[in-house]
């Protein structure tokens, strides 16, 4: 694409139709963006677009645009035969990086945005080998004076270097953080104390103020950024500026930085909690350079606490500020601060109890967005509320005052409860509260699988369940006093270790009622709790809850978990299918009289979320859940499955017809699951299918891939001769799918894969006149690009075709290619890489194939390919007895199909409709060392003195002994 004005035109124009609701209109433009942005200058004319355009709107979708662009397209695979072409070349490269800085430092904030966050993806890539002056580039900015661009620097730095939080330690990662504070340490150091400065002489100018502290905080995250992996010598040296200033800021309070908005924290909220954030790093990780200026954080921290109010805008600030005290009492050096009986004391209740309380913010929360409750409370994103932080740092005191602290809790807990038991139906949250203490105090390690895995032996956590939870579950009202009976229903979850098996089993019956209630909140955890109960594992790693004890309650738990799923804002609730499909798993053929109208209600359920799939989690239950019916009906009534396909091939032409690419890959795993099940030839309905499975469009997309190929594999499984017979015009298109798979180093096992059941399924002569073919294109790709995983699989395949079609077959198709490529093969590949070989099937496949060539092909005995044969017999002893060589060279990195980039769904393997492994050689062969002794002993008598001569001559001590040792096994003799 030209940088010209037309086109410039051109993309504004379809810019403009990607922002239409009506998918008429969107959906082309869209498509044609996908068609172009392989083009030269397309992400030029991006930018161009970005600094030239009149109209804001095309601005903000240029620059989201190009975001995007450059998130799917910028990082080079290193995997890259055809698989992923590298959508931009050098030149746009070159000038996207001399370009994107000085624009986006120029944008307004909006655009700002997308382009640091843009900066940062290529950053990642090629900071900082392939954009060497970036750094300098940006702290050059600095000096500008100019808060728009600095603040524009430090957002883009911020995104840049917060990863260093998280990598692993390696010498690069040292490099170029140590390369990141050469050159960026002093300049941030100089600005903040310049900043602090211009906070003091514009003390009483707002709008000048929310620009400096929004510096500051950024200012502060970076310090949090560079200081995470180690201390470094530049902040030790100058720890007095940055912790003194930090301390000041701390304790500020301006009135002109006061928000009056009591659910979003304002600009000084938030510099004070990213604060607490970094003592709280240095007094866990370096505390001994730290220790002069702790006592005066503690001091600070404390006041805030202290001085705060309920509002939810500090929530962020309250939770990390009492982190930084759970991280302080935690460490043996600090002890002595907490000591004290009246300090615990005034901990427990100025700053745990009262933070521990239900707020109304919290009821709102519960009864209106119970999703984003849910998600706090349950899956641990509750990291910033002040709930999570009290009960962090009750379990860091009792790390050293367990007794104390226990003690003064029990005496909160008592009073709680005796208000609650005075009226019910006012004081309940002082209930909520006290279960919450009690949860906190005897919680002392836990894990999302197991719930508690370690107690408080102080606490009667069976005593308190049986007095204090399960009369409000017995209650006759399952919607009477709904964050009550969510509490009760989360502590059997969480004790689910600890509270006694009867006890669980008594509650089975209350959990399933629960499943009626109308808030969804209690719904869901009724649904999660009874999900975690049949996961456990009891005795010998069964299920601690079994088919027979459940027997009771199958009808009315099946009832209760579909009916949930019509409650108001369930609909697509996961959690409930997670707990269907996990029912199914416990319950086994217990819900096979249930399955037809099962059945019925998961295909209604599948037909109404492909309209718009917006649930990943509950799509792949749901999935799990209908395989789970299908397996455990066959297998009781094989007969079954016809009107399982009955049921769900109208819905999955659908999906396939409407192209709905979330759920695609999951047909195919589950219509392989149904095809498996036929014992005789494939059913028509899926032979009028196999065609639309070649087309080439539905290979572009990696998520589709896997699920495809085992589609196809058990098309060959099941019905080869009606291939061969009814649609042999398909055979280059399968073999056309093959060639494409084996170029790309990402996918070329899959290819293998299909190659093998080609081979082993397919009758002979319906592809001889492509066997040539398909080795030449192996050796190309040999030739080409060699990788461990392309070997491995070559060489169980060069077993499996010498199993099937005879080790003479195998010797003749690679000298008809080139005279002696036989020997080549054998000594360059067979030889010295069959140890790589990996996996019980597959090892063997090659000892049987090594068998063969050794002991059924002529030319191995009297040609110049006899020298090999000692070396081979060697080879094969060691793939039986030596470990399996797993090294890869160094410059062979796989990336897994979920890492490469792009917005391409990814594959979802269904641990239900999992394909058994199957062994082609398992009834020919049971155990390959008896097969080998036997097979020598066949060869020695038709060519006696032979072999023996051969073996005992030149074969090492070691594997003379092994084989000796087979020998002895089979009962046979070499002649």
């Amino acid at each position: 694409m030209e940088l010209s004005d037309a086109n410039l035109q051109t993309l504004t124009e379809y810019l403009k139709k990607t922002l239409d609701p009506d998918p008429a209109i969107r959906r082309p433009a869209e498509k044609f963006l996908e068609s172009v942005e392989g083009s030269q200058n397309y992400p030029l004319l991006l930018l161009m677009l970005l600094e030239k355009s009149q109209e804001n709107v095309i601005k903000v979708c240029a620059s989201v645009t190009f975001k995007n662009y450059i998130k799917r397209n910028w990082r080079i695979v290193g995997i890259a035969v055809e698989d992923e072409p590298n959508k931009i070349c050098e030149s746009d490269r070159i000038a996207i990086k001399a370009n994107i800085v000085p624009l986006m430092l120029s944008s307004p904030e909006q655009i700002q945005k997308q382009l640091s966050d843009a900066i940062s993806i290529i950053g990642r890539e090629d900071f900082p080998q392939k954009w060497p002056d970036l750094l300098t580039e940006m702290v050059t900015r600095f000096q500008s004076g100019d808060f728009h661009v600095i603040n524009g620097v430090l957002r883009t730095a911020h995104s840049l270097f917060k990863r260093y939080r998280h990598e692993f330690k390696s010498n690069e990662l040292w490099a170029e953080i140590k390369l990141v504070l050469g050159a960026f340490a002093l300049p941030l150091t100089d600005l903040f104390k310049a900043t602090i400065e211009l906070c003091s002489t514009h003390t009483n100018d707002a709008s000048a103020l929310k620009v400096l502290f929004s510096s500051l905080i950024l200012i502060a995250k970076l310090f949090y950024s560079l200081n995470f992996q180690d201390l470094p010598e530049f902040f030790e040296d100058n720890m007095e500026t940055w912790m003194t200033n930090f301390h000041r800021l701390l304790t500020l309070d301006n009135k002109l930085l006061q928000t009056d908005d009591e659910e979003e924290a304002g600009l000084l909220e938030l510099l004070k909690s990213q604060i607490c954030d970094n003592a709280a790093l240095y007094a866990q990780k370096y505390d001994e350079e730290f220790q002069p200026y702790l006592p005066r954080f503690v001091t600070a921290i404390w006041n805030l606490l202290v001085t705060t109010g309920q509002e939810v805008k500090y929530d962020l600030l309250v939770s990390n500020a009492i982190q930084f005290l759970a991280s302080v009492c935690e460490r043996p050096h600090y002890k002595h601060l907490f000591e004290d009986q009246n300090t615990l004391t005034s901990i427990c209740e100025k700053v745990i109890v009262p933070n521990m309380e239900f707020r109304a913010a919290d009821e709102e929360a519960f009864e209106d967005n119970s999703e984003e409750y849910i998600r706090r409370d349950l899956e641990g994103s509750d990291i910033d509320t002040r709930r999570r932080a009290a009960c962090d740092l009750v379990r860091g005191l009792c790390k050293f005052f367990e007794g104390p602290v226990t003690g003064i809790f029990s005496g909160y807990v008592n009073s709680m409860l005796q208000e609650y038991a005075k009226n019910p139906s006012v004081n309940w949250k002082h209930k909520d509260a006290a279960i919450y203490l009690v949860t906190s105090l005897a919680s002392k390690a836990q894990t999302q699988k197991h719930g508690i895995t370690q107690a408080n032996e102080l606490v009667n956590l069976t005593e308190f369940f049986v007095n204090h939870i399960q009369p409000d579950l017995k209650s006759a009202s399952v919607n009477e006093f709904p964050v009550l009976k969510a509490d009760g229903i989360k502590y059997i979850m969480i004790f689910r270790n600890q509270v006694p098996k009867e006890q669980l089993l008594l509650s089975i019956p209350l959990l399933i009622n629960h499943l009626q209630a109308e808030s969804i909140v209690v719904h869901t955890y009724a649904a999660h709790a009874l999900e975690r109960l049949f996961t456990m594992r009891g005795t010998n790693n069964t299920t601690l809850f079994t088919a027979a004890e459940m027997a009771p309650f199958v009808e009315v738990l099946l009832t209760n978990l579909f009916k949930a799923l019509t409650l108001p804002g369930s609909s697509e609730n996961e959690y409930i299918m997670k707990a269907i499909m996990r029912s199914f798993s416990l319950l086994q053929e217990s819900i096979i009289p249930y399955i037809p109208s099962v059945i019925t209600q998961l295909t209604q359920k599948l037909l109404a979320v492909s309209k718009n799939p917006s649930k990943p989690h509950f799509n792949h239950y749901m999935f799990e859940s209908i395989c789970l019916s299908i397996r455990i009906t066959c297998k009781a009534n094989p007969d079954a499955v016809g009107s399982f396909e009955e049921a769900l091939f109208m819905v999955f032409t659908e999906i396939l017809q409407n192209d709905v690419q979330e759920f695609i890959p999951y047909v195919f795993q589950v219509m392989s699951l149904l095809l498996e099940m036929h014992k005789n030839e494939i059913p028509s309905s899926y032979m009028a299918l196999f065609p639309h499975l070649l087309q080439p469009v539905l290979w572009e997309r990696t998520g589709n891939i896997p699920p495809l190929v085992r589609l196809l594999q058990a098309y060959l499984e099941r019905g080869a001769n009606t291939i061969a017979s009814a649609a042999a015009d398909k055979i280059p298109g399968l073999l056309g799918v093959f060639q494409k798979l084996i170029a790309s180093k990402a996918n070329d096992h899959q290819g293998f894969y299909l190659l093998n059941s080609i081979i082993e399924h397919m009758p002979p002569e319906s592809v001889d006149q492509y066997r040539k073919q398909i080795f030449i294109l192996l050796f190309q790709r040999l030739q080409n690009s060699k990788t461990t995983k392309f070997i491995k699989s070559f060489l169980v395949f060069i077993n499996l075709y010498c199993v099937k079609y005879g080790a003479l077959a195998l010797q003749e198709i690679f000298d008809s290619i080139q005279p002696k490529m036989f020997g080549m093969v054998l000594e360059k590949i067979i030889i010295p890489e069959i140890q790589k070989v990996s996996g019980q099937v597959e090892k063997k496949i090659c000892a049987v194939g090594i068998t063969k060539i050794l002991t059924e092909c002529p030319p191995m005995m009297d040609t110049e390919y006899t020298k090999l044969w000692i070396p081979l017999l060697q080879a094969l002893i060691g793939l039986f007895e030596l470990p399996e060589d797993d090294t890869i060279p160094d410059e062979e990195h796989f990336v897994d199909i979920e890492d490469t980039p792009g917005y391409q769904t990814a594959f979802s393997q269904l641990a239900f409709a999992g394909r058994k492994e199957h062994d082609p050689v398992g009834e020919m062969v049971n155990n390959p060392r008896i097969h080998l002794a036997q097979s020598l002993h066949r060869l020695s008598t038709a060519c006696p003195g032979r072999v023996g001569d051969f073996h005992t001559t030149s074969l090492n001590a070691e594997a003379l002994q092994y084989l000796q040792g087979y020998l002895q096994a089979a009962s046979v003799t070499l002649l």
